[in-house]
């Protein structure tokens, strides 16, 4: 019922710039936390950042100082702007958002994610 749409994931050279969106859509009713998380194959699911309703953000000590997210609530998107890319940022990111939905009840959410590849 609730989608959340991932885009903006490409190939970029190290110290490029990616910018992530992703927007939920279908009955949400209201968004609290939206963050951003990515998945490299064999490691762990990692959370890059994450932002709360009112713009509170809180990132990864390996995003901190390259990334920043933000959100719309409006447009119900939240974004992450991805700077000095390195090539362990190489990861499916996906996008996790606390949603408010038909049932009357908070639930986790989660988009199919974005490829980024940092290669030279």
């Amino acid at each position: 019922q609730v989608h959340l749409a991932e885009s903006g994931g490409d190939f970029v050279q190290p110290g490029g710039s990616l910018r992530l969106s992703c927007a939920a859509s279908g009955t949400v009713f209201g968004i609290k936390t939206m963050a951003w998380y990515r998945q490299a194959p064999g490691k762990q699911r990692e959370l890059v950042a994450l932002v709360d309703r009112d713009g509170g953000a809180d990132y990864a000590d390996s995003a901190k100082g390259r990334f920043t997210i933000s959100r719309d609530n409006a447009q119900k998107t939240v974004y992450l702007q991805m700077n000095g890319l390195k090539f362990e940022d190489t990861a499916v990111y996906v996008c996790w958002a606390d949603v408010l939905d038909f049932t009357g009840r908070w639930r986790s959410y989660w988009g199919q994610g974005t490829q980024v590849t940092v290669s030279s």
